[in-house]
């Protein structure tokens, strides 16, 4: 095993045995909660690394990048998340070519992902991303604008919702942002009631703030750069 394989088991390792502790500790099972390797930025040949070591969960954010990555490694057995924003005319290219799209915010874009699903004969798995700090520069619906995008995506049959992303602000303290998991996994539970289905994906934590996501309700962790290291991006 070379050098940066070694490095990346080594943080691999240190990342799920905090995951499993977290998931342990509020009585879920480890299996409960999976990592996302958030590959943007970083080398295709590091994603093939930790494919070798058994990870095979990958966010990209950007498309084309995304997408060159798919075409370089091809029968890896990777399920590819989309995690990034996307516009409005990058939708027909996202479209069956992910497992899950975590950034749906706007009906326009569940509109354009069920159009682009249906014309590919499939079915789009998708998160919605819900903003609940009121940041401007970041994306995500509103919450008391939610059920009315909940309501518009499932009537449409080209796109499936299957749970709901946020991202809180950054803070030093991963504790601060224990308040908006715990609202986002309450949000959760009354569109569950309300709608009368079930949303069981809840994306949300990363590198500084992963365990207490996990304890808030997190079946799904981004996590970059305590896995990678620094972006250092190359083909």
């Amino acid at each position: 095993m070379d050098q940066r394989s070694s490095e990346l088991r080594e943080n691999l390792e240190s990342i799920r045995a905090e995951m499993d502790s977290a998931a342990v500790r509020t009585g879920r099972k480890t299996s409960d909660v999976r990592l996302l390797a958030v590959s943007k930025f970083h080398a295709t040949q590091d994603v093939e690394r930790l494919v070798r070591l058994g990870q095979t969960l990958f966010g990209e954010s950007y498309v084309q990048e995304a997408l060159d990555k798919q075409d370089a490694l091809t029968d890896k057995g990777i399920e590819w998340h989309y995690i990034g924003g996307l516009q409005s005319n990058k939708a027909r290219f996202v479209a069956g070519k992910f497992r899950l799209v975590h950034s749906v915010d706007s009906p326009k874009l569940a509109r354009l992902l069920h159009k682009y699903a249906r014309a590919a004969d499939t079915v789009q798995d998708i998160l919605l991303q819900v903003s609940l700090a009121g940041e401007l520069q970041k994306s995500g619906i509103v919450e008391d604008q939610l059920p009315g995008l909940l309501e518009e995506a499932q009537g449409l049959d080209g796109i499936r919702v299957v749970g709901f992303m946020t991202m809180p602000p950054f803070f030093d303290e991963p504790e601060v942002a224990r308040p908006y998991f715990c609202r986002l996994r309450e949000l959760r539970d009354r569109m569950e009631i309300r709608f009368g289905e079930k949303y069981p994906e809840l994306s949300m934590g990363m590198t500084g703030d992963f365990v207490p996501a996990i304890e808030e309700g997190a079946t799904l962790v981004r996590i970059g750069t305590r896995l990678f290291g620094p972006r250092q991006y190359t083909k």
